[in-house]
């Protein structure tokens, strides 16, 4: 019953204040009733702006810097070079572009779902910033060449030593990093904190 409840939530108790500084069996509840309409809301306002910040990056150096030498940036440390990768980071699977398609439209559906018993301000914005990478990466994989479904990103930023990538990668590598965050720090999805 009470991992039930922690996955699910449980609905404000306006006396369960003064008890035990708001903590029962392990879990403080943090959720406000009509305020999941809110966080919802920043969600795909965070993923619309990952997305077409991305959307736009890439429109801009594919028609400036494709089949153009590499721009210095900061000399010996970043410069943006646009390259097509079918595969994942670091091109890692080339020959699976399909798969990562496939990857990428299963996280967008996952997040949709999760969206609807969200209650907390941080996971909005983490989901968000995967939502939005996410998108970017997929409209890639569906549009560009050499087919539907099977598209190569445009990867552009190119740090000295590194992989090269995008600003939709770094919306997903900074939503993924906000997760584990706050699932160390056991904070749900649905607002509540849980104590192991």
């Amino acid at each position: 019953m009470a991992e039930a409840e922690r996955i699910i939530g449980t609905p404000d108790i306006p006396d369960a204040e003064g008890t035990e500084g708001g903590e029962a069996e392990g879990r403080v509840e943090e959720t406000v009733p009509g305020r999941s309409g809110r966080k919802i809301a920043v969600l795909f306002a965070v993923a619309v702006f990952a997305y077409l910040l991305d959307l736009i990056s890439k429109v801009i150096v594919v028609a400036k810097l494709e089949h153009r030498a590499p721009v210095e940036v900061v000399d010996g440390w970043l410069k943006f070079e646009v390259i097509r990768n079918s595969g994942a980071a670091f091109s890692f699977g080339e020959a699976y572009t399909v798969i990562f398609t496939f990857i990428a439209a299963s996280v967008i559906v996952v997040i949709a779902r999760l969206a609807r018993k969200l209650h907390s301000l941080p996971w909005a914005i983490a989901l968000g910033l995967l939502l939005g990478g996410a998108l970017g990466n997929l409209t890639d994989r569906i549009f560009r060449a050499p087919g539907t479904f099977q598209g190569a990103v445009v990867d552009f930023i190119a740090p000295a030593h590194f992989a090269v990538f995008n600003l939709a990668d770094s919306a997903i590598v900074c939503g993924g990093i906000l997760i584990v965050i706050l699932s160390f720090k056991g904070l749900d999805p649905d607002g509540t904190v849980h104590k192991d």
